[in-house]
């Protein structure tokens, strides 16, 4: 079998006014999509979901440069070296998109699932959490957040993690009004739902301490990237103070960006994305991790196709936790894939079917065709 082909799909879709969702200081207004198609001769496709985060076209034109190494090679040939560099992020995307495309090829090849191929005894479902909290505003009902949370719990999930809400400083938001939410939110959960609550980096160590100590009193699983994502000593002492897991690493694309943070005990969790690092740097992240005890949760935004990378990934690691399902991402979201697969009470079951058990819709460059410019527009107040 030969590889003949090599090509990214850039697909858009307009959220819908209602649909708009604003965090920090920006509102998102389209949800993008880079999926990666590789092509053979004897018929079989594999496929992989890029990160795109504002770069499909940039995605597009790293692949298109690599296309030629992979172009005539057998998809198991060791001459095929994709190696993500932590540098050019739309690159390492590119690097991602092929090296999930190449394993969900070869799992077709195999007949065996992906997460078989990466590890002889996967588990075959994963428990999801709902990923959002990006809803709400400190200028216009913050208890929208609360809502939001209770809709999770009835639609069968079981953990939730949200974010911080709009700009603090448009609407004076201190920390002791922050955790004023947070404990309303704990208390009408009720003991029904783990929560984690993710900083986006956001804040300085001085705001962050107070935070951690208050979410480890009230149980919180996790407190992710509180802090500006390279400060390894802030990490370090924030993981200190606590008992609750300090976790980050989501932009992270190679084993050695994550080895200071294992090293200094900074991360209690790892946070790979392998639609940003590939699955074969992920796998070697979390094979890492384990050794330092450190469990891995991995970063899944965007869409279904990736949501399948992560479920196999989730479901070969040493220690099976949880995925990430952005709750917000739109139709797109699964409108990708020929059939969505079955989510029950929260756990995304693995398809029986080879590679990643799921195949591209019809006609998607039609239906999505690609819209320029960011996803994000800045808001002012």
């Amino acid at each position: 079998m030969k590889i003949t082909k090599v090509e990214t799909l850039c697909l858009s879709r307009m959220h819908e006014p209602e649909r708009q969702w604003i965090t920090s200081r920006y509102r998102t207004v389209k949800a993008d999509a880079a999926i990666v198609v590789i092509h053979t001769d004897e018929g079989l496709t594999g496929i992989g979901e890029a990160s795109a985060y504002g770069w499909p076209l940039l995605i597009r034109d790293w692949v298109d440069w690599l296309a030629p190494e992979l172009v005539g090679k057998d998809p198991h040939d060791p001459r095929i070296r994709l190696h993500p560099n932590g540098g050019a992020r739309a690159h390492d995307a590119a690097i991602a998109g092929l090296d999930c495309a190449l394993w969900d090829l070869r799992g077709k090849i195999a007949g065996k699932r992906v997460a078989a191929l990466l590890n002889e005894t996967p588990v075959d479902r994963v428990r999801l959490y709902a990923s959002s909290g990006c809803c709400y505003d400190w200028r216009d009902r913050p208890e929208q957040l609360i809502e939001e949370a209770l809709g999770y719990i009835d639609q069968g999930f079981s953990a939730l993690k949200f974010r911080m809400g709009t700009e603090w400083a448009w609407n004076d938001v201190t920390v002791d009004r922050f955790l004023g939410l947070v404990r309303e939110l704990v208390q009408e959960v009720d003991g029904r739902m783990d929560l984690m609550l993710d900083g986006n980096c956001r804040l300085t160590e001085e705001q962050a301490l107070p935070i951690a100590v208050e979410l480890d009193r009230l149980g919180l699983t996790w407190f992710e990237e509180p802090l500006p994502k390279d400060d390894v000593a802030g990490y370090a002492r924030l993981a200190a103070a606590v008992e609750m897991p300090i976790t980050g690493g989501e932009s992270f694309t190679t084993l050695e960006q994550f080895r200071p943070f294992l090293e200094a005990r900074a991360h209690g969790v790892v946070q790979p994305d392998a639609a940003l690092c590939g699955l074969t740097e992920a796998m070697r992240i979390a094979e890492m991790a384990d050794r330092y005890g450190v469990w891995t949760a991995p970063h899944s935004w965007h869409n279904g196709l990736m949501a399948m990378e992560h479920a196999h990934y989730v479901a070969a690691l040493p220690n099976p936790w949880m995925l990430e399902l952005c709750m917000i991402q739109g139709p797109l979201q699964w409108a990708l894939l020929a059939e969505k697969p079955r989510i029950e009470q929260g756990w995304l079951i693995l398809p029986d079917k080879p590679g990643f058990g799921v195949e591209l819709a019809e006609d998607l460059e039609a239906r999505f065709p690609y819209i320029e410019g960011h996803y994000a527009v800045q808001v002012q107040r």
